[in-house]
């Protein structure tokens, strides 16, 4: 299916060492930003406690939440009719990907994937309350991965503001599924980085290198298949909170994550034919030193057989005596030598 939407910039990599990620989580932040076709307001807020009194029944209102665990989010339960269980998975990180139907709203839980500048991947829960004309998300860490659709808001750009608040999920659901797209496209750089230093040299370097790679698509491929599970169920579930028309935009999303699913694939075949083609080469190669060793073996055995009689203790042995015995004896194996390479070059051996 086309893609429905202009593109978008990437986000930048970040730093994704404990620390930093410590640094950057004791850091909370609340974006308010409240629209319509005509009217834009925006504006950064301290807490949530009045928060309700902000909401706006007439327009789309969206509050983009950094690192809740910080935050006391009691308010959620008693002015917005959050179950306390929610609350709970907002703060607790490691939830599965899901979706729960409740009455006033749609809670879902999702997983972005941040690549980070020494090229690890950092996983981050990013919690979602869809309701009829508000929208709360939730990051759990990363400098803030929506900052383009906040612009885009602000700008008017694309159809975002003229659409209603499902069309706002569909587009940071669209975000998230594009950061795949980006760290699977350097996942391809590095695949093909990997196969010519393979061909070139293969070491044990390279096998590490591989199998940190296979690491990363296993952890990456964790992370999309419950994430399709989730775009599925919207693309298809009978929801109040998603209109007929913005369903298309989701089976758009839905398509993309079975692509990215069929690369992620791809890349793990191809990391075990790397895996493959490494142990080969080193076969190979251990063939081609054991061939030369062999040859050489062959070559001194005859040549070991004529010392090993003229170095018997025997008194009456002819050539002993004789005067051209030693250079005769040294010629017949310089020529033995010689005959068996000349053998050995016509049945390409060499």
């Amino acid at each position: 299916m086309l893609r429905l939407k202009e593109q978008e910039p990437n986000i930048s990599n970040v730093a994704c060492n404990n620390d930093d990620l410590k640094q950057i989580s004791d850091k909370s932040f609340i974006k308010y930003i409240s629209y319509d076709e005509s009217n834009f307001e925006e504006s950064d807020l301290e807490n949530i406690d009045n928060l309700k009194d902000k909401i706006s029944p007439n327009q789309i209102n969206w509050i983009n939440i950094i690192s809740p665990r910080n935050l006391d989010l009691k308010n959620l339960e008693t002015h917005f009719n959050i179950h306390p269980l929610i609350i709970e998975d907002i703060y607790s990180t490691n939830q599965r990907l899901k979706i729960d139907p409740f009455p006033d709203y749609l809670f879902i839980v999702l997983n972005a994937i941040n690549s980070c500048e020494d090229e690890e991947l950092e996983l981050e829960q990013v919690s979602i309350i869809l309701s009829k004309n508000y929208v709360f998300s939730f990051q759990e860490f990363s400098p803030d991965q929506f900052v383009q659709i906040q612009e885009r808001i602000k700008q008017s750009r694309g159809r975002i503001r003229k659409q209603g608040v499902d069309y706002l999920v569909y587009v940071l659901f669209d975000v998230l599924v594009d950061n795949y797209f980006t760290i699977l496209e350097d996942f391809g750089d590095k695949l093909e980085e990997l196969q010519e230093n393979l061909v070139r040299n293969p070491n044990p370097e390279i096998l590490q290198e591989i199998y940190d790679f296979k690491k990363k698509i296993l952890k990456i491929r964790k992370a999309t298949w419950p994430l399709r599970e989730v775009i599925s169920q919207l693309s298809k579930r009978d929801s109040e909170f998603i209109s007929d028309s913005s369903i298309i935009y989701f089976r758009d999303v839905n398509d993309h994550i079975f692509h990215i699913i069929d690369t992620i694939e791809t890349y793990r075949e191809m990391t075990s034919g790397l895996i493959d083609l490494f142990m080969s080469s080193i076969s190979n190669k251990m063939n081609e030193i054991m061939k030369v060793l062999t040859i050489i073996a062959t070559i001194f055995i005859p040549l070991t057989f004529i010392v090993g009689i003229y170095g018997m203790n025997f008194q009456f042995m002819p050539e002993l005596a004789w005067k051209w015995g030693y250079l005769t004896i040294i010629c017949i194996m310089v020529l033995i030598a010689l005959g068996m390479i000349v053998f050995f070059r016509r049945k390409k051996w060499l």
